[in-house]
């Protein structure tokens, strides 16, 4: 054996994810096993090593210095590895990228701007899927999420900045004709998504601006509270990069303007974009298209 001196390998994965979590709890939840397993390894690792790796508490479960040295170590391994395996399996190269986004922006926003991502990135496939909230890479057939930023994301997985959020209530030229652009949104009916139930309650919040309606309306998705306010129906919220489209065709006016939420949109990945040419590719892309939201 050329490496005599190596630990256990086996012991290797659930002794750093231990060590990223300070928790064997979680350790093994991330690796879909016992607790008791990853104790076991973790011991025949500091067996093996002949070192204390963890001083354990009542409660509390800390690496030592010479774990975290460890841990970083094998951190590194590991990401050459998956660089390797990646390159021989060819995906960076030419496999298709599974993409999920969430529902109304993949419709009204990224749909309509695909035919040019053929043509300026060719031989970039895209698998699209339709999705919304937290993503686990580990579980999910996914390579990259488009998601706003209103959850917790792990601190493992690569957050790259597109846009951020701007909103504003927005409705048909006929709606807009009756609304004054000084006072608030008053003599209408005002639409609600079951998605952003708060929608309305932070755009006042923010622009201190009162809503005294005729009448409420609930829909179950912001698609639908958005085609409704093209209808002509009531004024809705809408979040700029879902109207961008709207707005420059005349089918929808933002008479109070549009202000920022405080919340942006981000590509999720499993892995920094630039260690996968089409990650980096679909970033550059997107970014470019995102230009002005």
């Amino acid at each position: 054996m050329r490496w005599p001196d190596l630990p256990p390998l086996n012991a290797l994965l659930p002794f750093e994810a231990t060590v990223r979590h300070a928790s064997m709890t979680r350790a093994a939840q991330e690796l879909h096993v016992t607790h008791g397993a990853v104790s076991r390894q973790i011991q025949n690792l500091e067996k093996s090593l002949g070192v204390t790796l963890f001083e354990r508490g009542t409660r509390s479960l800390r690496p030592t210095p010479q774990a975290r040295r460890l841990a970083a170590a094998v951190r590194d391994a590991l990401d050459q590895i998956d660089v390797a395996a990646r390159e021989v399996s060819r995906r960076e190269r030419g496999g298709p990228l599974a993409l999920s986004c969430e529902p109304t922006l993949l419709m009204r926003w990224l749909i309509p701007r695909l035919p040019g991502l053929a043509v300026q990135v060719p031989g970039l496939t895209v698998h699209l899927s339709a999705g919304g909230g937290p993503v686990s890479f580990d579980r999910d057939p996914l390579d990259v999420a488009l998601r706003r930023d209103d959850f917790p994301v792990p601190a493992e997985v690569t957050r790259s900045p597109l846009f951020l959020e701007r909103v504003g209530p927005v409705c048909s030229p006929d709606i807009a004709a009756r609304l004054t652009a000084g006072s608030g949104v008053r003599g209408v009916t005002i639409l609600h998504t079951s998605t952003r139930p708060r929608a309305w309650a932070d755009w006042q919040r923010i622009t201190r601006r009162t809503v005294d309606p005729t009448g409420e309306q609930t829909f179950e998705h912001f698609y639908l509270a958005l085609q409704a306010a093209v209808a002509g129906i009531g004024v809705a919220i809408g979040p700029y990069a879902l109207v961008h489209d709207d707005l420059l065709s005349g089918q929808l006016v933002a008479p109070f303007g549009l202000v920022q939420d405080g919340t942006g949109y981000h590509l999720l990945s499993p892995q920094p974009p630039e260690r996968d040419e089409r990650i980096a590719a679909l970033l550059g892309w997107l970014r470019a298209q995102a230009t002005g939201l």
